[in-house]
């Protein structure tokens, strides 16, 4: 792996050294996603409560600039202003790259259309299902491992080609049954695993955003 990427991890061990138990699980999910990336695939990611906002989290830190600039590249700046020369380049000076990601909890009226005409557990399963191309990503987040819509997704992601990621405490849980690398951090209190989980997603991003943005 890249030092500019690596380096990311070896920060966030030094911070919190309990996540070295994590720490080839964390490589071996940046590796899924950089590979999905690479092959022009995209993230889909969801959890509840908590969860659910570190997933609109997640897609903030992705679709835009995290700790670097990101700028469009030059050629894709001309054809903005070849479209139109005053908004062009007004787009082109503002916008940055995105790395494509969709928080499956932020869908708000289709998830309530969907739950108010079907099993409401099913709400990311359906998601995931009219999204979700072979490539994709589906990181599923719950600090138990065993959240029930969560792994219905799950179920949708792997029957649809999509590499699958989870997120979750110590405990062994039914996400491992489909997850490709399933990242475990060391708490088994709710509130616990979700003040882990965020070091280690922003971590995560880092390294993605150092692979495709750096120099």
């Amino acid at each position: 792996m890249e030092n500019k990427v690596y380096k990311h991890l070896e920060l966030l061990i030094e911070r919190y050294p309990v996540l070295s138990a994590c720490k080839q699980s964390i490589i071996e999910a940046y590796e899924i996603l950089e590979r999905s990336y690479v092959n022009g695939g995209k993230l889909l990611v969801c959890g509840n409560g908590g969860s659910s906002a570190d997933s609109g989290h997640i897609v903030g830190e992705l679709m835009k600039g995290f700790k670097l600039g990101r700028r469009v590249s030059s050629s894709f700046a001309e054809k903005l202003k070849n479209v139109d020369e005053e908004l062009g380049a007004t787009i082109a000076e503002n916008i940055q790259s995105g790395l494509p990601a969709i928080d499956l909890t932020a869908q708000a009226p289709l998830m309530t259309a969907f739950m108010n005409d079907c099993d409401p557990q099913l709400v990311f399963a359906q998601q995931v299902g009219g999204y979700g191309k072979p490539g994709d990503v589906y990181l599923g987040i719950s600090t138990s491992g065993n959240s029930k819509n969560v792994l219905y997704a799950a179920v949708v992601a792997k029957a649809c080609g999509l590499h699958i990621i989870g997120l979750t405490g110590e405990k062994e849980s039914k996400m491992m049954n489909y997850a490709d690398v399933c990242i475990r951090v060391p708490e088994t209190e709710t509130f616990m695993v979700q003040e882990l989980h965020l070091p280690v997603y922003h971590c995560l991003c880092l390294m993605l955003e150092s692979r495709f943005f750096e120099n």
